[in-house]
């Protein structure tokens, strides 16, 4: 396994305690709690980006739950939203990747990504120079962010 080195010769991201998944799935602090709390994209057009990812995200169990002017707020049945929509600069060439449970998620994603609105960037399918069980697909939105869904487990 190769680990990216950053500043000292530290593996990038915090303190890493354990790489649970052959590459690089990083947990930090207290066993199980994830490295990064929450994102926020900024966009153009709040309504527009909210049906994109409202849809987009539908198949991976993501929901919007909070939904103000200028923020929206998406997460899963824990209540708690983690990704970010807000009226600012938008932003662009953010690569946001999301867990999917299977593949025929990440398919489900791909398919609903594109009938949103969004552009293909790369079709469902395994990506071995990644993994030998990665299976990603990608579409951008509106504001040329790359947004992937991924599945590690076999097929």
């Amino acid at each position: 396994m190769t680990v990216r080195l950053g500043a000292g010769g530290r593996p990038f991201g915090a303190a890493i305690n354990e790489l649970s998944h052959p590459r690089y799935t990083v947990l930090a602090g207290r066993k199980g709690m994830p490295m990064i709390d929450h994102v926020v994209l900024g966009v153009h057009h709040l309504d527009e980006s909210r049906y994109f990812y409202e849809h987009a995200l539908a198949p991976l169990g993501l929901k919007v739950l909070v939904d103000e002017p200028e923020l929206v707020g998406i997460g899963d049945e824990s209540g708690r939203p983690f990704f970010w929509l807000a009226v600012r600069e938008p932003s662009h060439r953010v690569h946001v990747a999301f867990t999917a449970a299977n593949r025929a998620t990440v398919d489900a994603f791909h398919a609903a990504a594109l009938r949103s609105g969004g552009v293909d960037n790369g079709a469902p399918g395994l990506r071995p120079d990644y993994h030998h069980n990665y299976y990603g697909a990608f579409a951008f939105d509106a504001d040329g962010n790359n947004i992937e869904a991924v599945c590690h487990e076999p097929g």
